[in-house]
């Protein structure tokens, strides 16, 4: 149940459209949403949307994602196994600052007489577009244009091309593009864990930086972590009006400062180009060679070869993911259809700004939007993103996939320092080794092996990918299935039944339990997971089953254990209230008192001692409800709304990762009014601020959830035994068609789900068998079918 919801009203200066999110006003009160809402990246360079004049701000970050910090976990008392290193996100050199000056008059926003203003965030282009028209206290009108993109095609680059137009007079104008290292941006608003830790004012230490004509180099690394950071601009000006330049440049600082004497009606156009290279071995001169390799190329192309490359890119990515939700009437468009197109298209342009070139790493909680989280990579990744990306791109799912298989070594090395066999994966990390300083709501949370290899089955099932199961995914699953044996006991009070003690849920509201079942429920399915899959790779790929014995050591015997363990696993139950508890204890705690709660005390973290909520039946987010979810096969539906019933009252909605959750298991058990109020609670949750903080940065795991409750909700999509299935519902509108493509073995499937009818497209491929509820269909490109969907919500 969403306990508290903060919606910003709708707005004149804030209009629904299907392919922009429009600003028509400067609002200094929505300065830092704005920053989070009008981010740009790409999944390795990422911008806050604030001004390009340098402010006003509240935080003003540009982040690389994976280049960090380090510092020293300081505990008031120490324990053994407790992680020691932090690891932060590091605010980079900002290069995006464009500073205008009129007649000597700066152009500063919260005091400018702004006749027009329009400011958007361009989906459609992968652009942020801005058009002001600015009064100076002369009476001298002035046009300033600027379009900003961080390149989807070019990993390491960024440009802005800005434009100033004299409209009535004659004036002297300076244009200063400059660049600042070790800005101050880290903020905190009174206690909250989930932003980012104060790190000291300059991270970056200084390796070299020079100027070459209008281009300048800076090169800084961090003290601990060793990393290296190489930033360059460069700039090129157009304009029949005389000018001057000026560059400079210091340690932290460069400046290029052009001087122009500007006519009316004749346009000056500044294009700006940033290039960010970041390494851990290379020395700062090699560095900056690469920079500057990048920076001749992009340079050579120009803008508008950059700007043709970035729509192209959204062009496909937009045909492969787009979900569509339009009115069966074509004559008509109704403004709430407008905004619910508009705030899905958001929720994955922002999946895609986090993900599209996460190369080697992999995706902040925040994408790169903000520095909440301190620039970790938790469970949402696998569980919340690698959903959509297997469907629609599948090759970004499996260097995400990758990027797991390459911290197994370290992995490994942390289950030895837990006393366990196997593998151990970090709960929140950038470099692979354990960053939790809390251990209950951290490292007691085992389940992130089972959500790893969860997505790696998933994955698996949907692109037929078998050369990575046989060559990272094998070696993952022995030695998660190998933890989990180690981990668990067969209890004799539990006749016998497999079972977890000491270990943390999904939902942090209810921590070190015994025989959480979402932990019990995931941790099966790894264990027959990697036993099915060891048994096919001794039976079917000899030589790969080989050469894995080598590698891990297996023994003959351990897959044996592990389905035995998997078969015998204790899953919590209340006989009496037909439900499943959360865990051995969860049913004997007193209820929280909801009704005397005030509703500006959520979520509740924030203003209540742990203790006092781990006493209580409260939820922070979906937990045996997920795990219904995402384990559907092994619940019948009466189950499932046994239990969506009695867990919903006890939800806060204090994590983003419920509502979507809520929906998708409320449209399957056919609660289509939660299924509608829950969706829409996810959608909004960051383009409305349903949380509160999206100043902090987008919530990116729930911006998955979103196309989650789309199409597994809406859609009654279905993948649970590896063959896609459908059990359509209702859009979420009245009136409306959903329509959604998937990407299952290499071949596009469109689906379209209207009032009476349901019609399958293979767009792409030769055959594809599905199966709509019970019936199975065999599709060709030539022959789409069409289906009036029996399960209407």
């Amino acid at each position: 149940m969403l306990h508290h919801v903060r919606l910003r009203p709708p707005s004149r200066d804030y209009p629904a459209d299907e392919w922009n999110v429009i600003e028509k006003g400067f609002h200094p009160e929505f300065i830092a949403q704005s920053e989070t809402m009008l981010a740009l990246g790409n999944g390795y360079l990422g911008m806050r949307g604030c001004p390009e004049e340098g402010g006003p701000v509240v935080e003003n970050s540009t982040l690389v994602n994976g280049f960090y910090e380090t510092r020293p976990i300081v505990y008031g008392e120490e324990a053994y196994g407790f992680a020691k290193t932090g690891q932060t996100i590091c605010n980079v050199t900002n290069s995006k600052i464009i500073k205008l000056f009129v007649d000597d008059e700066p152009f500063w926003l919260p005091d400018a007489n702004l006749l027009s203003y329009d400011r958007r965030l361009n989906m459609k282009s992968g652009t942020l577009d801005r058009e002001i028209l600015w009064e100076t206290p002369a009476g001298k009108q002035v046009l300033i244009t600027s379009r900003r993109l961080v390149s989807f095609a070019n990993r390491h680059v960024a440009a802005i091309s800005y434009s100033v137009t004299l409209l009535n007079a004659e004036a002297s104008v300076v244009i200063s593009s400059e660049m600042a290292a070790n800005e101050s941006t880290s903020r905190t608003d009174g206690f909250d864990p989930r932003q980012t830790s104060v790190l000291a004012s300059r991270m970056l230490r200084h390796r070299t930086s020079y100027s070459k004509d209008r281009r300048i180099v800076l090169c800084h690394a961090t003290e601990k972590s060793r990393l290296t950071l190489a930033c360059a601009t460069d700039n090129v000006l157009e304009t029949s009006c005389p000018f001057a330049y000026k560059a400079v440049h210091t340690e932290d600082s460069g400046q290029v400062a052009f001087s122009i004497d500007a006519r009316p009606g004749c346009p000056i156009q500044l294009t700006k180009y940033m290039v960010y290279h970041t390494s851990g071995t290379a020395s700062a001169e090699e560095l900056c060679g690469r920079a500057e390799w990048t920076m001749d190329r992009v340079t050579i192309q120009g803008f508008q070869k950059l700007l043709a490359s970035q729509e192209q890119y959204m062009e496909d990515f937009w045909w492969r993911s787009d979900v569509r939700v339009r009115d069966i009437r074509e004559d008509r468009v109704k403004r709430s259809t407008i905004e619910i197109q508009q705030v899905i298209r958001f929720n994955l342009f922002h999946i895609l700004q986090a993900s599209a070139r996460a190369e080697n790493a992999g995706v902040p909680a925040k994408g790169l939007t903000g520095q909440a989280y301190e620039g970790h990579y938790f469970w949402d990744t696998e569980i919340y993103l690698l959903p959509f990306l297997t469907y629609t791109s599948p090759r970004i799912a499996r260097n995400l996939l990758t990027f797991r298989y390459k911290m197994l070594a370290q992995a490994r090395a942390r289950a030895r320092e837990l006393g366990h066999r196997g593998a151990m994966f970090p709960w929140r990390t950038i470099n692979g080794e354990e960053a939790s300083a809390y251990y209950a709501a951290g490292t007691a949370q085992y389940h992130i092996n089972a959500d790893i290899m969860y997505a790696l089955c998933k994955y698996v099932q949907a692109t037929g990918d078998e050369l990575f199961l046989r060559e990272c995914g094998a070696e993952m699953l022995v030695e998660t299935a190998r933890l989990w044996v180690d981990l668990g006991f067969y209890s004799d009070t539990k006749g016998g039944r497999f079972c977890i003690n000491a270990v943390t849920g999904p939902d942090e509201y209810n921590t070190v339990v015994n025989n959480n079942a979402y932990t019990n429920l995931m941790a099966r399915e790894n264990l027959r997971y990697a036993a099915q899959t060891i048994e096919s790779l001794r039976e079917k790929d000899p030589d790969t089953f080989n050469a894995l014995v080598l590698k891990t050591a297996l023994e003959p015997d351990e897959a044996k254990a592990w389905l035995r363990a998997a078969e015998s696993m204790y899953v919590p139950s209340d006989e009496k209230l037909g439900i499943i508890p959360q865990d051995d204890q969860f049913l004997d705690r007193e209820p929280w008192d909801f009704r005397n709660t005030p509703s500006d005390h959520y979520p509740l973290l924030l203003f209540y001692h742990p203790l006092n909520i781990y006493r209580k039946q409260v939820i922070k987010q979906a937990d045996v409800v997920l795990a219904m979810f995402l384990l559907g096969d092994t619940f019948p539906p009466e189950v499932k709304k046994r239990n969506f019933d009695f867990y919903d009252p006890l939800t806060t909605g204090d994590s983003s990762l419920s509502s979507c959750v809520e929906a998708i298991v409320a449209a399957q058990t056919g609660d289509v009014e939660k299924a509608i109020r829950y969706g829409m609670a996810a959608l909004l949750m960051d383009l409305a601020d349903v949380g509160g903080n999206v100043k902090d940065g987008c919530h990116i795991a729930s911006m998955g959830g979103t196309w989650m409750m789309l199409t597994y909700g809406f859609g009654g999509m279905r993948d649970n035994d590896g063959t896609l299935s459908f059990w359509p519902r209702r859009a979420p509108e009245d009136n409306a068609i959903l329509g959604f493509p998937l990407t299952y073995h290499g071949q596009r499937l469109e689906i379209e789900i209207g009032v009476e009818s349901v019609e399958y497209t293979l767009r792409e491929g030769e055959r594809l068998v599905i199966r709509h509820e019970i019936e199975e269909i065999e599709l060709t490109r030539e022959h789409p079918v069409a289906i009036r969907p029996v399960s209407r919500g």
